[in-house]
């Protein structure tokens, strides 16, 4: 049966940028929901203090929980071969970091889709980079998740990798027992693209999950998309929701999941409109796995 963790979208610039909200108090509030772990997050502030991460690990788990995943964001498609390997050595820093809390899953990306940069030549630096990351994760236990994403909070330019064609190449040029995928259906829309037609091409590499809704909160995703390329952050007229309420066919995703045999994390990003919505997903989501994968 899936577990369940959650990420703290609502929180992300208080635990990033500003410090207005410790870890302990995120782990506080998260201790209250019904689920097995939390997505960590390697830009959170407390984690550049590299002596504090056994202490944060034995905080969730004294809560009663476990960090199954770590969420960041290499930028393997500069064309500046010194700059990528700084890259690289960023990954191999976070993978240490998911492996000393306790995690199994750690996320890459392909990189920031820059103007100038063609299709092959992009899949080659990404699978290179990702490629040369996979034995020190493999040495570490840590499975690197490649995530069909839309745009980093802190990037200029979105996904490289957004597209599902260009996303299903680079996937199929990497094989490896420590490889996989981290599906969000959410980001397909954001593409202008059906996130069951991406689910149905990749499923089988799928080896974790991020659980939202979005709606749009003017516009269509054409605007979107033409509105954001090269805008530093994220979508403006972009909104993530409460879970079975927004866009997304969860009996349609869970029915393609439990064909494949998927029994691993889902990571709900949610809760921007406060912790008595993410609760709601939590329950949402609960239903639906007890469904699609009854105890037996």
């Amino acid at each position: 049966m899936p577990k369940l963790a959650a990420f703290p979208k609502a929180f992300m610039r208080q635990l990033c940028k500003d410090g207005t909200m410790k870890l302990s108090e995120w782990i506080a509030l998260a201790s209250k929901l019904d689920i097995q772990g939390l997505e960590w997050y390697a830009g959170f502030l407390e984690m550049e203090d590299q002596s504090r991460w056994n202490e944060f690990r034995k905080m969730v788990e004294d809560s009663g929980k476990i960090i199954p995943m770590m969420c960041c964001s290499p930028d393997f498609t500069h064309p500046d071969r010194t700059f990528r390997e700084k890259e690289i050595q960023k990954q191999k820093h976070w993978i240490d970091m998911t492996h000393i809390l306790g995690g199994t899953y750690c996320r890459v990306l392909s990189g920031q889709k820059r103007p100038t940069l063609s299709i092959a030549e992009g899949v080659k630096l990404a699978a290179e980079s990702i490629q040369d990351c996979l034995p020190y994760a493999q040495d570490r236990g840590i499975t690197l998740i490649l995530e069909n994403h839309y745009k980093d909070d802190f990037w200029e330019y979105p996904e490289f990798a957004q597209k599902m064609d260009v996303f299903s190449l680079l996937v199929n040029r990497i094989h490896h027992p420590n490889f996989g995928v981290n599906y969000d259906p959410s980001n397909a829309f954001l593409a202008g693209e059906d996130p069951l037609e991406l689910l149905y091409k990749v499923s089988d590499r799928v080896v974790t999950m991020h659980a939202s809704d979005r709606y749009l909160k003017y516009g269509t995703i054409e605007d979107l998309r033409n509105e954001e390329e090269g805008a530093l952050g994220y979508a403006k007229r972009l909104s993530h929701g409460e879970i079975g309420k927004g866009m997304n066919d969860y009996d349609a995703i869970f029915t393609e999941l439990k064909r494949v045999g998927f029994d691993s994390w889902i990571s709900i990003e949610d809760g921007v409109d406060g912790m008595d919505q993410l609760e709601r997903s939590v329950a949402f989501l609960k239903k639906k796995i007890a469904f699609y994968w009854p105890e037996k």
